[in-house]
């Protein structure tokens, strides 16, 4: 979830480098109208694939990002400005713990020395972050604690496979579908947000945000055959939109 001079934006085959034009929309969100991201793995998501949804939040100035098979819902988008604070509380903790699976894949495969040189930048960006979340709570006056996690997280832990190299596989699209609904929830509140201050936040989030989905979907493609990718990523994609499909009751980043 990072500062953009640390890691570097990746570029698919097929695609403008990073630095060209049209590598990020006029918007400098990194998002495009439906379908996004010519950045993105190119597999289509089958209608047939796709689990029914709750009404999808406000279209219009979010498009939907190519890795998720389901957009978020009208409901969470409604319960997370309603609840600003809580929600702000809660993605300080994902920011967290997203350096900690950088860090976490970085010690599980010490012999992988390319996964070092990427990961390393990644999680201190994910600090960086953590710490202006922070600033912004600090500002508003609210203490960071403890909160219930919702199921999303544990759900998608429970998807990776145990055996290696399938293992490694679906750690780096567990974490890259975490950052790709993330980058999504970000540009709906920057969108919708009743706040200035919080929609500066996430206007500001938003490329590092696009760039962290790609770069695990980098990590995998080097490692990993395309089909094999993204056969993976088909399966993965539906059943992270399942997790969501349901309303969690506490209002969090991933409910």
């Amino acid at each position: 979830m990072s500062a953009g001079r640390q890691v570097q934006e990746p570029s698919w085959p097929g695609t403008p480098p990073a630095s060209s034009p049209g590598r990020l929309s006029d918007s400098g969100t990194g998002l495009e109208p439906n379908p996004v991201h010519r950045s993105d793995p190119p597999p289509p998501f089958p209608p047939a694939t796709q689990p029914p949804s709750p009404r999808a939040a406000p279209a219009s100035s979010v498009a939907r990002v190519k890795w998720l098979a389901a957009p978020s819902s009208e409901a969470w988008l409604q319960q997370a400005i309603a609840h600003a604070d809580l929600v702000l509380i809660d993605h300080a903790h994902c920011e967290r713990k997203a350096a900690g699976v950088a860090l976490q894949l970085m010690f599980r495969y010490p012999s992988d020395g390319g996964l070092g040189a990427v990961l390393s930048p990644l999680a201190r960006e994910e600090l960086e972050h953590f710490e202006l979340v922070l600033q912004l709570l600090q500002r508003r006056c609210v203490a960071l604690r403890p909160l219930a996690a919702p199921p999303y997280g544990a759900g998608l832990t429970r998807l990776v496979r145990r055996q290696e190299p399938e293992r490694m596989l679906d750690s780096f699209l567990v974490a890259g579908l975490i950052e790709a609904r993330s980058h999504e929830r970000m540009a709906l509140l920057a969108a919708h947000s009743h706040e200035l201050e919080i929609q500066q936040l996430y206007g500001e989030l938003l490329a590092s945000e696009a760039r962290h989905f790609g770069l695990y979907w980098l990590l995998a493609e080097e490692r990993f055959s395309r089909p094999v990718l993204v056969e993976r990523l088909q399966q993965l994609s539906v059943l992270e939109a399942e997790l969501l499909a349901t309303l969690w009751s506490e209002p969090r980043f991933h409910s």
